[in-house]
C-alpha cells in the first residue's frame, strides 16, 4: 500500500493545503516584487536610476560618430552628473547607480532611453542605433537585481526608447514614432500596456527630433509644455481633449542650445531643470512652476540633459489600474 495520500487530496494537486495566489501583479509591488511603478508625469518622484559617466567619455571617437553636439571632457562632465545626484538627493529623491560590471558606451549615461516604467514593472527598451545597441543589457541586470519586473524587452525588428513614452492618465499613454521608435517597437508596448488596460496613442515626430521628451513635457496633472510648431496638431488637441493647459515655450535657442524642456518633473509643479535658461524659467514660474536648477552645459555636449539622463523607476501615489 503506497505511504502517500491521495493525489486528489494532496495540497500539490490543489487539495487540503494549497494556498491560490489572489493578489494582483500591482498589489504584489513593494512585497514580492522591488518598489516601483508610474502611471502619471507628474506626482511626487521618489525613485530614480542614474549611470554616472566615466571612462567611457575618453572614447577617442569624433563626437558625431557617437551621436553627440561636441565632446565632453570626463572630468567636468562626471562632476555635473554629482552635481545632479545631489540635487535630487536634497530634493527628497533616492538615486540608485546603474554601475555596469564592464566599460560601456558613451551614451549610457541617457538612462531615460533604455526602459519606461509601468504600475506593474518596467518595458525595457531596444535602442534605435548601432552606437547605443546593448546598453539595455545593463538596465535589464539592474531591474532584476532590484527585484522589479520586467514585463517585456522590445525584440524582433523592433525599436523604442523610453524617451517617447509619456503617460497621459493612468489608463493612456502617448507613444511618439519616429527616428528612435518605429512601428514594431510602438506595437510591443501597446500590446503590453493592452494587458495592464492601458491604450496606447500614437503621434509623429517631425524630421529632425530625437524623441517624443524633447518635444513635450508635464509638470501638473493640467499643464503641459510643448515645443511650439514641433508637437502635432492632433496631439496638442488630444491633451487639451485631457483637460491640459498646453503652454509652449518661448524661447528656441534656450530650448535647442539649453536643453530648457528637457527637465524632470520633481512633483506637481516642480521641476529641475537645466541652469543658463533665464527666459524659459521666467515663463515655467509665471505657470506656477517652482523651478530648482543644476549645472549641465558639459553633459549637454551629449547632446542631452535631466530628462534624459534619469530613469524613472517611482512616482509617489500612482493610481492603481
Amino acid at each position: 500500500m503506497s505511504k502517500f495520500k491521495s493525489v486528489d487530496i494532496m495540497s500539490a494537486y490543489g487539495g487540503d493545503g494549497w494556498s491560490p495566489r489572489r493578489s494582483s501583479m500591482q498589489e504584489e509591488i513593494g512585497d514580492i516584487w522591488g518598489l516601483c511603478g508610474i502611471s502619471n508625469e507628474w506626482s511626487p518622484l521618489k525613485t530614480v536610476l542614474l549611470h554616472r559617466p566615466g571612462v567611457e567619455l575618453e572614447n577617442g571617437s569624433l563626437p558625431n560618430d557617437v551621436q553627440m553636439l561636441a565632446k565632453p571632457d570626463p572630468l567636468r562632465a562626471a562632476g555635473q552628473h554629482d552635481a545632479l545626484v545631489r540635487a535630487y538627493e536634497k530634493a527628497g529623491v533616492r538615486v540608485i547607480y546603474l554601475k555596469p560590471p564592464n566599460t560601456v558606451t558613451p551614451n549610457q549615461m541617457f538612462v531615460a532611453d533604455l526602459m519606461v516604467m509601468t504600475p506593474e514593472g518596467a518595458i525595457v527598451a531596444r535602442p534605435a542605433s548601432t552606437v547605443r545597441a546593448g546598453e539595455e543589457r545593463w538596465v535589464a541586470r539592474k531591474l532584476a537585481e532590484l527585484g522589479i519586473p520586467i514585463l517585456r524587452t522590445i525584440g524582433g525588428r523592433g525599436v523604442f526608447e523610453g524617451a517617447d513614452a509619456a503617460w497621459l492618465d493612468n489608463r493612456t499613454v502617448l507613444v511618439g514614432l519616429g527616428l528612435r521608435t518605429n512601428a514594431q517597437g510602438a506595437y510591443q508596448v501597446s500590446a503590453i500596456l493592452a494587458d495592464i488596460g492601458v491604450t496606447v496613442i500614437e503621434t509623429d515626430l517631425p524630421r529632425g527630433a530625437m524623441h517624443l521628451m524633447g518635444i513635450l513635457r508635464f509638470a501638473d496633472r493640467n499643464l503641459a509644455l510643448a515645443w511650439p510648431r514641433r508637437l502635432d496638431r492632433s496631439a496638442v488637441q488630444l491633451l487639451k481633449d485631457r483637460g491640459y493647459e498646453v503652454a509652449m515655450i518661448p524661447d528656441e535657442n534656450e530650448a535647442r542650445n539649453g536643453f530648457a524642456l528637457n527637465f524632470a518633473t520633481l512633483g506637481p509643479r516642480q521641476i529641475l531643470m537645466p541652469a543658463g535658461n533665464p527666459i524659459t524659467r521666467s515663463f515655467y514660474e509665471n505657470l506656477g512652476i517652482v523651478c530648482r536648477e543644476v549645472e549641465l552645459d558639459e553633459l549637454a555636449k551629449a547632446a542631452g540633459a535631466v530628462g534624459c539622463l534619469t530613469g524613472v523607476l517611482e512616482r509617489e501615489s500612482s493610481s492603481p489600474l
